[in-house]
């Protein structure tokens, strides 16, 4: 509904599944947990700052290019683990589609 809690101070009901219905509240950790809040409460969502769009850009795009090769992907790469992309860390040539060529830092792409 495009809405945050607002003033809401907590759920009015909290649907769970059925295998957490009989447990204490909160213990439930399924997907299928929701929370009903009052409408009448909420607020409409803030729209992010042109600032805070360019920072997440900069935060993807530093978790989705390669240290190596310098190529942008559109998921985020292992760097943690195996320190590059898969191309790279296999010795195999991607194909074209796949990455985005970056050679100078990434300023005008906002990610919302």
């Amino acid at each position: 509904m495009g809405l945050s809690p607002g003033d809401n101070v907590g759920p009015v009901a909290i649907l769970r599944c059925r295998l957490c219905a009989t447990r204490p509240t909160w213990t439930c950790r399924h997907p299928t947990r929701g929370f009903l809040l009052r409408v009448d409460l909420a607020r409409p969502k803030r729209a992010p700052t042109p600032a805070q769009e360019l920072a997440l850009d900069r935060a993807m795009a530093a978790r989705s290019t390669c240290s190596r090769c310098s190529r942008r992907y559109d998921y985020c790469l292992p760097l943690r683990t195996v320190g590059s992309c898969d191309p790279c860390a296999r010795g195999y040539e991607p194909t074209p589609g796949a990455y985005v060529l970056t050679t100078t830092p990434v300023t005008h792409r906002l990610a919302a």
